[in-house]
């Protein structure tokens, strides 16, 4: 069965750091490309970053870039997302997704297969 799980989540000040994890059962992480989304209320699933399936390239939403890092660990079937200089506009409830082969478009959550459940991330102080 495949299955993904999130975790790291919580409460954090602007300007602080998280690092979340998806850890994945039942496939093997390695051979699919991996993603993180998230979804804030009453806004729509947005796309983050991700990380191809053959290549392992990297993509980003510019609303990330330079602050959040997505990483792939092959040996403990886990994927990462390091979050620096979080702002009060990054809460939301974080997922990370895998599916295979690499999306044309890998930051639409339509052509993603396989979820999370999910991890709330807050930042206020």
């Amino acid at each position: 069965q495949v299955q993904l799980v999130e975790s790291g989540g919580g409460l954090v000040q602007p300007g602080g750091s998280l690092r979340l994890s998806c850890a994945a059962s039942g496939f093997t992480l390695a051979y699919y490309a991996v993603g993180w989304f998230r979804q804030a209320p009453g806004k729509e699933r947005e796309g983050l970053s991700y990380i191809s399936s053959y290549d392992n390239r990297i993509f980003s939403a510019d609303s990330v870039k330079g602050r959040f890092t997505i990483a792939r660990d092959s040996a403990k079937n886990t994927m990462y997302l390091q979050m620096n200089s979080l702002k009060p506009e990054d809460t939301a409830v974080y997922y990370c997704a895998a599916t295979v082969p690499t999306p044309p478009n890998g930051l639409d959550p339509a052509e993603w297969d396989y979820w999370g459940q999910g991890t709330q991330v807050t930042v206020s102080s």
